[in-house]
């Protein structure tokens, strides 16, 4: 992205111009005075910790190795890296923690990005090394590692989520650094060893990938047996996004399960109750699923939490589960819903867009990104 292409450090010198990413953006202004627990980072506030991981960032061999365009990626990722801390930081018995940072981190960087009208597949490649970022620090800890690391592998690579966690860990002054620059190497031998470190995880197939994602302990090589009756479209995108639009052209003559239509049905505003509209819903998608019919469930289904009441569903009875994420521009999107019959309430939009998380490769056979005609598939 320019932006970040006209601050990234560059050869000859490699010199990371502090004052003029401060002026560029108020997320990194806004680091400014945020407390950290001084024990892992003796530096000092959340400001001088990110600079200081860009510049640790900018001397690494491997980082300048890279192509430009991955070099200004991994800039916005560790400039990035901590953007929660402000909203996340607390005093807890004494002690000053950012928990959750990671998290809320992917959410913002989304929000950001979107707002920049970053390409979706750059956006969502720094939105996943943000919400990781601490991975690789204590790797040998977590029963989960292997799904985290293929999760990774799939939306952007481990090879970068190293090097963002090497930038990061010299980015500070701290007791423990030997250690955790250990456990980094040794996250990215086993990423080597899982076959994910520098591209994406191979499965044997689409419906093997869906359920070693829905099942603990499965094998990731094991050729599952594909027994679907039958095919979800499951939409996800905000309002005015465009659903009603691909439908109409990509899924003529099938049955839609439509939250909009159900809302109209029942007098229910978006900004009010809906757990009649849903309830309303999943009753007409359990029609569909027990007589073996192909259908489209309808609906933001902006979160990944959301989208799990879908493809569970679908998934017990034997369902194929294709994701279908719709996005516009910001002005686009919002041009869109104000020319709807019924256009959503802004502050609505600004809710779901705040608890926005796109659709990934782990949630269904096929994950499909369309945006102002360009597409991603992720299966």
């Amino acid at each position: 992205m320019k932006i970040f292409s006209g601050l990234c450090p560059a050869p000859p010198h490699w010199d990371v111009p502090w004052p003029e990413i401060r002026e560029a953006f108020g997320w990194v202004r806004a680091l400014t005075g945020v407390e950290q627990d001084p024990v892992h980072h003796a530096e000092g506030d959340a400001e001088i910790h990110t600079r200081m991981a860009c510049e640790a960032l900018a001397a690494l061999p491997e980082w300048r190795a890279r192509p430009e365009d991955e070099r200004v990626r991994l800039f916005a990722t560790v400039l990035m890296h901590d953007v929660a801390k402000p909203y996340c930081t607390q005093h807890i018995d004494g002690r000053i923690t950012a928990h959750g940072h990671s998290r809320r981190g992917d959410l913002m960087v989304r929000r950001i990005l979107w707002e920049l009208e970053a390409p979706p597949e750059w956006r969502e490649h720094v939105a996943a090394l943000v919400r990781h970022h601490q991975v690789p620090f204590w790797a040998l800890e977590r029963p989960d590692l292997q799904r985290i690391a293929f999760r990774v592998s799939l939306l952007a690579r481990n090879d970068d989520l190293v090097i963002l966690a090497k930038a990061d860990i010299l980015g500070r002054i701290c007791g423990d650094l030997p250690e955790v620059l250990e456990n980094i190497a040794l996250y990215e031998e086993y990423c080597a060893e899982q076959r994910c470190l520098d591209g994406p995880r191979p499965f044997p197939s689409d419906h093997a990938r869906f359920w070693y994602f829905r099942t603990p302990g499965r094998d990731p090589d094991y050729d599952a047996y594909d027994d679907t009756r039958l095919t979800a479209t499951v939409m996800s995108g905000l309002p005015g996004s465009g659903k009603d639009t691909w439908i109409s052209a990509n899924r003529p003559g099938l049955p839609v399960v439509s939250l909009d239509r159900i809302r109209a049905q029942l007098g229910v505003r978006p900004s009010g109750d809906q757990r009649a509209v849903a309830a309303a819903a999943y009753s007409e998608a359990r029609e569909h699923l027990r007589a073996g019919r192909s259908f489209v469930w309808n609906a933001t289904n902006t979160s990944r939490q959301l989208r799990e009441h879908c493809t569970a569903l679908v998934a017990g009875y034997r369902g194929r589960v294709d994701i279908v994420a719709l996005e516009a521009p910001p002005r686009l999107l919002r041009a869109s819903n104000r020319g709807r019959p019924s256009p959503v309430p802004d502050a609505v939009i600004e809710r779901l867009a705040a608890r926005w998380e796109l659709p990934d490769p782990t949630e269904g056979h096929t994950v499909t990104w369309l945006s102002r005609g360009a597409a991603r598939s992720g299966g």
